[in-house]
């Protein structure tokens, strides 16, 4: 009979020490989950379609990867393109400012989309602003706000990507509206992909904004979006 306890002992030790265990797994989980659910909630209400877009007097298009050529853009930033363009053609935006890395390692994004924009889509090109030092999301909304003088615009970027970026827009003072971006050629696979490595990149993205981190490069104040809207 003492054996049988003995057992019993050691089986009910065990399963509170994986009932510590689970418990702590998902108090870790859920931790490690506030991030993205910040940025979630806080964009809630002001996401939307191209269809069902407000209006704002600039539009913000992300920069990402171009092209294996380097001079086109690629899938993923064509579909943020063409979205922006057609807010312009529609009327709900009048500049459009796009902010990437012009040393990227897959080429000159801002170069790339200022000459997509105008040569391939029709855009006059004293309506394009472009921002070589929008290195990341959290640069390119803080250089909107801090450089070119932008209050309120609207911000292009793929699903997976917009709520964070008008999270950090809007935490970093800009009045944004989110506009979901076409996405030709985009998978499943590939959506997953990227909204497993968004919902990373949410915890970095909480980090800059709690300590407020200055843009990677600064600069002086540049009128050229306010210049492109008295045009």
């Amino acid at each position: 009979m003492r054996a049988a306890a003995g057992r019993e002992g050691r089986a009910n030790r065990r399963w509170r020490r994986l009932a510590r265990a689970a418990f702590l797994s998902l108090a870790a989980l859920l931790l490690a989950s506030l991030p993205w659910m910040w940025t979630t909630v806080a964009a809630r209400g002001h996401l939307y379609d191209e269809a069902s877009a407000p209006a704002a007097d600039v539009v913000i298009v992300l920069g990402t990867a171009v092209a294996a050529d380097r001079r086109q853009p690629g899938d993923r930033l064509t579909g943020r393109l063409e979205t922006a363009a057609e807010l312009v053609r529609s009327g709900r935006a009048r500049v459009i400012l796009v902010s990437g890395d012009g040393g990227g390692t897959s080429g000159d994004e801002p170069a790339v989309m200022t000459s997509h924009l105008t040569d391939r889509l029709g855009v006059d090109p004293r309506r394009v602003v472009a921002d070589p030092f929008g290195l990341d999301t959290y640069d390119s909304c803080a250089r909107a706000r801090g450089v070119y003088g932008v209050r309120r615009a609207l911000v292009v970027t793929q699903s997976y990507h917009l709520a964070r970026a008008v999270t950090l827009c809007r935490q970093l003072g800009l009045d944004v509206d989110g506009v979901t971006a076409r996405c030709p050629g985009c998978g499943r696979a590939l959506l997953v992909e990227k909204a497993v490595r968004d919902y990373f990149a949410s915890g970095k993205a909480a980090w800059d904004a709690v300590r407020r981190r200055p843009p990677a490069v600064r600069s002086p104040a540049d009128p050229a979006v306010a210049d492109a809207l008295k045009g």
